[in-house]
């Protein structure tokens, strides 16, 4: 059986589950079109997973891959949360406000996350995918006994071979491209920073399961060009960012039309995790701080997101977690089903 036959879909497209960013909307009308759509749950929690899932069967009967993250559980470090608190402290008080006494794990890692194991295996989504590494075999076994196509993420040959081994049904190749969160499973070894191109012709090479290529590619040229070089399917995830059914704020929407989509860098600062974004105010922050300095991930984020909250009310939207990957000035402001549309277009 084929990839897409496997996933239920009609063209070699995926829609990136960003987390914040893709709606239940924006998935519905990418699976409408004959693509995959994809909704990021690692930001909520069960049962707000299940409104999701719910909304986009509200507006389509086709496929829908739904995303979790596997992050390790971060161990909290008294000490230096605080001292990360006191270096954003000058930033939050230029906006006239304080930080927060303390960092709490915003989003809880689906590794030990039952409620949603249990809200995904009643809700049976046609696909469910991981980020940041595997959940145990226990887990995977029981999705897989519901039905559920499993995809996992990869920056190298030997994560894409651990996937393969644990049961997913595909792997996504990210390259050091890819807007977002690095998949990296531990961000703290070494990382060879593979690029899409190289990253895919290696696991097609190396696995005997599909490969989907991302990273980069934000256009039918990019995906016919990862399908030559093996892929089964492209994900696209900076692509679909400006498009009106995204839940992207004004900010963002305004600086990806901007210079500011020519510059993006690799930061922890924002989230405790290696991530892409467009280089702004909070990126710079940065610059200079080693990655001992800053809390895990996702502690670190509480601190983000509340300066980002801070500075967007006093009408600054340049501390924003703004993701995206190098392909960012390629972006086009068009509903995402006409997106779908143009794609098939111009690979074809």
């Amino acid at each position: 059986m084929t990839l897409l036959a496997t996933l239920g879909i009609d063209l070699p497209i995926i829609q990136a589950p960003m987390a914040g960013v893709s709606s239940p909307a924006m998935a519905a009308a990418v699976s409408n079109a004959g693509a995959l759509g994809s909704i990021g749950v690692g930001a909520t929690d069960a049962e707000g997973a299940r409104k999701m899932i719910a909304e986009v069967r509200a507006r389509s009967n086709r496929s829908l891959n739904v995303n979790v993250f596997c992050h390790r559980p971060p161990r909290a470090d008294a000490t230096l949360e605080r001292a990360w608190l006191a270096q954003l402290r000058p930033h939050f008080e230029k906006f006239g406000a304080q930080p927060p006494d303390r960092l709490r794990e915003i989003y809880r890692s689906f590794l030990e996350d039952d409620a949603m194991l249990a809200a995904l295996v009643s809700a049976k989504p046609r696909v469910v995918s991981f980020h940041f590494g595997l959940p145990s075999a226990e887990r995977i076994r029981a999705l897989r006994d519901a039905g559920i196509v499993l995809l996992g993420s990869a920056t190298s040959v030997a994560e894409g071979r651990a996937a393969a081994s644990a049961g997913v049904q595909a792997v996504v190749a990210q390259g050091y491209e890819a807007g977002g969160h690095r998949g990296v499973v531990d961000p703290d070894a070494h990382d060879d920073r593979l690029g899409t191109l190289a990253l895919t012709r290696l696991l097609v090479r190396e696995l005997s399961i599909p490969v989907i290529a991302a990273g980069g590619i934000m256009d039918g040229a990019g995906i016919a060009a990862v399908l030559r070089l093996g892929a089964a399917a492209a994900q696209l995830g900076t692509a679909f960012i400006a498009c009106p059914e995204s839940d992207a704020d004004a900010g963002f929407r305004a600086a990806l039309a901007s210079d500011a989509a020519h510059h993006t860098v690799m930061t922890r600062a924002i989230s405790g995790r290696a991530a892409r974004c467009l280089a702004n105010e909070f990126t710079a922050l940065s610059i200079g701080v080693a990655d001992r300095q800053i809390p895990a991930y996702p502690l670190a984020y509480d601190a983000g997101k509340a300066l980002n909250a801070a500075a967007k009310a006093a009408g600054d939207t340049r501390f924003g977690a703004q993701w995206a990957g190098q392909g960012a000035p390629l972006a086009r402001a068009m509903p995402a089903a006409e997106l779908v549309a143009a794609l098939v277009r111009e690979m074809r």
